[in-house]
């Protein structure tokens, strides 16, 4: 009898564990443990590259742990993909990218650790590669050197002696500048002779062939974003470059430009964002400030007009925009009103000469700014400037990129 009923009891707390692992598995995000509230979120990564030493800093915020990375050179390049796991590492003046593995895989609720950080397998070697491009699972590169674009996915990132594909697309050498649609074909510059400053944009497809030609011409095109069905770049729309705006060129070939407000001078708005979340593209220089770009109703209106912004950058979310001052003040708009949110210091004054100034990105929750002259990167709580963690990295780190994901959801 009394067998029988430990029997009994053994056989219900079995079934009551396995409706609760099974009741765990599916439910939502945990909510922050207690301590986690004012820690980044989970997998989240910063990936730094210094000015002389070959070592990247690989940094994981939310166990503040810092790891080197033996690279193949310094100054390198660094660009998140849009798929967060990766980060392209571009030595231009080496003619070779490389790419690191975060080694984590988002699952749309949780992310999964799929492996340790470490370089992926997969090269790309276009003769001095220069602006990256990231939209869904493909990578793509403009060769400034030889006109090219190299195309990698995801996929085979980790394939061994993977190589990013070579479109040949007939341009001409120049500094370019390529933007991708949802549709698959890319918008890229063409110089009118081989070094030149690119004055057009036509539409190919991935084989390289026009599919678009160019319908209008400007000067000294520099920057751009896409939204999957616009691009926009920056650039010159004078013969004497004494005035500017932004060339808007859609999926279907359609193009039209967008002058800079009246008074602007003789600037252009040499780069240019899109903010996902916020559906909003902005345009920075640093002359002039940060503005915002109206494609629909083809206006241009300031955000934060000023000669002192050397740092502006949309954050991972795409919700917000932060621009960084020479007095070391950080200001941060909503990008949905353009209204600012908060505005601190956060560093001590940069010098306006300085070759390499501090670099900037942000989450949600914090501002990352990689210091040269301290070898670190501040960790900036966003919700209350004076707390700052400071992660010591290289000797003088000036290139930062975030990747991984804003979330703390694991595989339970």
């Amino acid at each position: 009898m009394k067998k029988n009923h430990l029997k009994k009891l053994a056989c219900l707390l079995t079934i009551t564990l396995a409706f609760a692992a099974c009741k765990k598995d599916n439910a939502g995000p945990d909510p922050e443990q207690p301590g986690e509230a004012n820690k980044e979120q989970k997998f989240v990564r910063v990936l730094v590259s210094d000015e002389q030493s070959t070592q990247l800093s690989f940094i994981d915020p939310f166990n503040a742990k810092v790891t080197a990375i033996a690279a193949k050179y310094p100054l390198a390049n660094l660009y998140g993909t849009a798929s967060g796991r990766y980060a392209a590492v571009l030595y231009q003046n080496q003619n070779l990218v490389e790419v690191f593995d975060s080694g984590l895989a988002s699952h749309v609720d949780h992310v999964d650790e799929v492996g340790n950080a470490k370089w992926a397998a997969i090269t790309a070697t276009g003769l001095k590669p220069t602006h990256f491009k990231s939209k869904g699972t493909e990578s793509l590169i403009f060769n400034d050197a030889d006109g090219t674009l190299s195309v990698g996915y995801d996929a085979d990132f980790n394939t061994a002696g993977a190589r990013f594909r070579i479109i040949n697309a007939g341009l001409l050498p120049h500094h370019g500048a390529m933007a991708q649609f949802s549709n698959g074909n890319y918008a890229v510059t063409v110089a009118p002779v081989s070094g030149a400053s690119p004055n057009r944009v036509q539409i190919i497809n991935k084989s390289g062939t026009v599919v678009h030609a160019s319908t209008l011409e400007i000067g000294a095109i520099h920057g751009n974003a896409s939204d999957g069905n616009v691009a926009v770049f920056g650039g010159f729309t004078s013969a004497g470059a004494t005035a500017g705006g932004v060339l808007v060129v859609s999926a279907s070939g359609e193009q039209k430009l967008i002058p800079n407000p009246d008074g602007f001078g003789a600037f252009r708005l040499a780069n240019v964002y899109y903010a996902e979340s916020a559906r909003k593209f902005i345009g920075f220089v640093a002359t002039k400030g940060a503005y915002l770009i109206d494609v629909t109703g083809s206006k241009i209106t300031p955000i934060y007009s000023g000669a002192d912004a050397f740092q502006c950058k949309v954050d991972y979310s795409g919700k917000n925009l932060l621009v960084l001052t020479l007095d070391g003040k950080l200001r941060i708009y909503d990008l949905q009103s353009g209204a600012l949110k908060k505005e601190g210091s956060v560093i001590s004054a940069v010098a306006s000469a300085d070759t390499y100034k501090p670099v900037l990105e942000a989450t949600t929750k914090f501002a990352y700014i990689a210091v040269p002259s301290s070898g670190e990167v501040y960790q900036v709580d966003l919700a209350d400037f004076s707390k700052v963690t400071r992660h010591k990295v290289s000797s003088k780190p000036v290139r930062l990129t975030l990747f991984g994901f804003e979330s703390s959801a694991g595989h339970m």
